[in-house]
């Protein structure tokens, strides 16, 4: 599969997400698809790499498998592609939400999961700092039972939600949140770190992995002497 489907089906997959949040099964579903997706995309421009450079990779490619052929031919400029990759890869992913999906790929590699999805209510504008509340809602098949036993707990959790929210945004001279801008999101923790929210971090993704499929093909080209 080319770079190209790899991104629309990331793009397929975020639409799903959207679609079905926060129903746990069914995000849980099109995120772990997001993800492999992801994986394809990545591990794809390695593939490029391997093809325009000659290394005739044959098994499974990986960054180091790339070095390892690269060093066996004495190719020193796909070693150079390699290390400007990695640099450019660890730069791209310094940020919060990109670093975030970076370390979800790799837990899917070790488990062959995903982590375990929460329900979480927070303010429809988001604000840096701003809270967000777990919502405790009875799974039937890792299903919702019904939208209105997450309303119900939505309303029964609001006020404290508002009070604390609104405290922290009088602080800092931000917009009050009223209780009709308020929803409900799917959220995951890796690591132990600040529980993230999932449509949010997938969306700022993909113009993460457009950017390292551009600037790739631009530095091979480079590298190469090649023209499409």
């Amino acid at each position: 599969m080319s770079i190209e489907e790899n991104i629309k089906n990331c793009e397929m997959y975020l639409q799903k997400i959207k679609q079905y949040d926060p129903e746990p099964y069914y995000v849980n579903y099109f995120f772990n698809e997001y993800i492999i997706s992801i994986k394809n995309t990545l591990r794809a421009i390695l593939e490029e790499a391997n093809r325009d450079f000659g290394l005739f990779i044959s098994e499974n490619i990986s960054k180091e498998i790339f070095l390892q052929k690269a060093k066996m031919k004495n190719d020193t400029k796909a070693m150079e592609f390699l290390d400007w990759y990695i640099i450019r890869s660890k730069k791209e992913h310094e940020n919060t939400y990109p670093n975030f999906i970076l370390k979800i790929c790799e837990f899917q590699n070790k488990f062959k999961k995903l982590p375990e999805i929460k329900i979480k209510i927070r303010a429809l504008d988001r604000y840096e700092n701003d809270i967000n509340q777990e919502i405790k809602v009875n799974l039937s098949h890792e299903k919702l039972r019904s939208k209105d036993e997450l309303d119900i707990e939505i309303k029964r959790q609001l006020p404290i939600f508002l009070e604390i929210i609104n405290h922290k945004r009088r602080k800092k001279h931000e917009p009050k949140v009223e209780k009709n801008q308020v929803v409900a999101s799917t959220f995951l923790d890796i690591d132990n770190q600040n529980d993230v929210e999932l449509v949010y971090a997938s969306e700022i993704y993909i113009p993460v992995l457009k950017r390292l499929v551009t600037e790739s093909r631009k530095k091979i080209k480079e590298l190469t002497n090649y023209s499409n």
